[in-house]
Parts: C-alpha cells; sequence; structure tokens
C-alpha cells in the first residue's frame, strides 16, 4: 500500500501493515543538522508530508519570520526571533486597548492572494499523505492580538469584545478551511494550546460556549469536501478531549504523557485517531533511547491493536538527539503487543 493509503485506513480504523510515519522537521534541524535529517528520512520516511504554501505578505507585514531581530505579522503581531530559524515570542500586540478592536479587520488579502496551484502540484507528484497547517488557532490568535493575560480575562468574563473579535477571526478562519477544502490536499490542522501540565488555561465552559461550534464548522467544511480534520494542542486537555472527538475531529495530537491518555484510549478508541507524539520538551531530548523505547511501549499497549487509530508522530526540534528519534520510530516498528 502507498502512504497515502496507510494513512487514510489509519484514519478509518481499518488494518494496517504497519504504523504509519508523521515525521516533522524543525527549520533550525534542516539549518544545522541537513546530514542527520536527511539519514532519518531515508531510514524512517514519513508518509506524511506537509502541504506548503508561500503565503502572501499582508499589508501589516514587516521584516522577515524567520530571521533575527522583530518581525510584524499580517495580523499585525510582532515577535522577536532570537536567531535564525527558531520560533519568535510575542512582544506587541495590537488590540491591547480594547478599543481598537471596533476597528480591527483580519487579514483577508492574504486568502484573496494566495497560489495553491504549487500545493495542488506536489500533491498530484506524491503518493504521500498530504496535510495542509492552516492558520487557524482562534484561541492562540486572540491572545495574540490582544495580549495572552487580557485574552484569558475577556473569556472568563464573557466580555463581549471577544465575542466580536472571535466572531471576526472565524470569518476568516472559515474562507481559509473553504480554501483548503477545494485545494488537492487530503487533510487539514488546525490547533490551539489549551492545556498546561495542571490543566486547562480556561474553564470547560469557556472552551464549549465561545469554541466549540467554531470548531464544528471547521469539521463540517472539511468534512463536506471529503477532507480529514486533524486538530493539535499542548497540555493536559483531558476535560475537552471528548468534546473533541464529539466535534468528529479525525485525529488528535496533544501531550500524551501529561494526560491518562490509556483512560483515554480504553473510553475514545475507534472513534479518533491518536496522533501520538512522546514528550518533545524532556522525554525527546533528555532521556535515553532506552526510555523511549518504554514510553512508546506504553503507547503500543494503549493504542496499537493493529487496527489503525493512532499515527507515530515526531517533531524533531535541534534539542533532540538523533538517537532518540531513531529509537523511538525503531520501536514503533516491532511486533503489535500481545493484545492485538
Amino acid at each position: 500500500m502507498t502512504s497515502r493509503d496507510r494513512v487514510v485506513l489509519t484514519l478509518n480504523h481499518q488494518p494496517v501493515d504497519r504504523i504509519a510515519r508523521d515525521l516533522r522537521v524543525s527549520s533550525e534541524m534542516k539549518l544545522y543538522h541537513g546530514d542527520e535529517v536527511g539519514e532519518m528520512q531515508f531510514r524512517f520516511a514519513s508518509d506524511m508530508i506537509k502541504a506548503l504554501l508561500r503565503w502572501p505578505r499582508g499589508e501589516r507585514s514587516r521584516g522577515k519570520s524567520r530571521e533575527p531581530g522583530d518581525h510584524t505579522d499580517a495580523w499585525g503581531c510582532t515577535w522577536h526571533v532570537p536567531k535564525r530559524g527558531a520560533i519568535g515570542a510575542l512582544v506587541d500586540s495590537p488590540l491591547a486597548d480594547p478599543a481598537a478592536i471596533a476597528g480591527y479587520r483580519p487579514p483577508l488579502e492574504i486568502l484573496e492572494r494566495a497560489d495553491l496551484s504549487t500545493v495542488n502540484e506536489r500533491c498530484a507528484g506524491t503518493s504521500r499523505f498530504a496535510l495542509a497547517w492552516s492558520q487557524t488557532k482562534p484561541l492562540e490568535r486572540l491572545q495574540a492580538l490582544r495580549g495572552p493575560g487580557a485574552a484569558l480575562a475577556d473569556l472568563g468574563a464573557g466580555n463581549a469584545g471577544a465575542r466580536r473579535l472571535l466572531d471576526m477571526l472565524h470569518e476568516f478562519s472559515c474562507r481559509e478551511m473553504e480554501m483548503w477544502a477545494q485545494s488537492d490536499v487530503d487533510g487539514v490542522v488546525f490547533s490551539d494550546d489549551w492545556g498546561s501540565p495542571d490543566g486547562l488555561i480556561v474553564s470547560p465552559d469557556v472552551f464549549r460556549d465561545f469554541f466549540k461550534p467554531l470548531y464544528g464548522q471547521y469539521c463540517e467544511i472539511l468534512h463536506a469536501h471529503d477532507k480529514y480534520a486533524f486538530f493539535r494542542s499542548d497540555g493536559d486537555i483531558t476535560e475537552i478531549f471528548g468534546d473533541l472527538v464529539d466535534l468528529g475531529i479525525d485525529a488528535v495530537a496533544a501531550q500524551w504523557f501529561a494526560m491518562d491518555f490509556e483512560a483515554l484510549a480504553r473510553e475514545y478508541r475507534g472513534r479518533v485517531t491518536f496522533w501520538g507524539e512522546l514528550d518533545r520538551l524532556r522525554l525527546m531530548p533528555l532521556g535515553t533511547p532506552e526510555q523511549v523505547r518504554a514510553a512508546v511501549r506504553r503507547l503500543q499497549r494503549a493504542l496499537d491493536f493493529g487496527r489503525g487509530g493512532v499515527i507515530a508522530a515526531c517533531e524533531w526540534g535541534a534539542a533532540t538527539p538523533f538517537t532518540n528519534v531513531a529509537a523511538m520510530f525503531e520501536q514503533w516498528q516491532q511486533p503489535l503487543p500481545i493484545h492485538a
């Protein structure tokens, strides 16, 4: 079977010949460790590829996003990049003053100018599953625009300004989802970091009131065009995991080892695909290869019954040694646990 076949069967909870792999490599790794990246991609080729779109510059854009120094994105948020290839840190929020919300408009021009012809060409030229990483992340976008503290306070208070801003973000996101849905990609990711190590950063009621209806519409748009809906979050999202499944999201990536994922697997296996990444903050950069293998074995026992429903994912950053990434994928290739 092709890689695309393998991922589609996995998402549909059908038997597969081996675990589907998703290896994502950071810009830093590509810049500074190209030989290691090439060897890993040869030994453990990913079944999934990013459907890369070169987004046009917005009217508010200033500077370069991956170069050292400050840059302003299409939304008007300013970020500081410490070194080439690194992810920027937020330094200025354009809507810190709530009075500015009324006159704000999302950068719809980047959607209007987006050219998906190269994306479609790449999809046509590969047998791997093409996954688009969208700009849709309403909670994170709200925090960037207002400032994290102000945004969470707005949500907690049920602020009308937060709803108006979310309505604007949602309009942009629906248009973006329609754009991707009419392309040749196989699936689309939208994301929001809901969790901390201690649980949700806001109450489940805030999620259900403000965000769950938005997420549901994104899934409806994608599924109406036979695209798979992927969702990604950090932290402990146990309290809303069932909501994500109920929405019909096809695959969820989360920090599984921040949660009782065995309990989640028992309740939701067969209804959602666990996009199974290991702990990339501690275990992957600091653990030993044997500790990595042991963690994979835990995921295998909980999730891998040979009938899909789990993708072996790795987001490879510069802090993680080659040996740990290799150990992770090698263990996923070992025979199924005895329960299978």
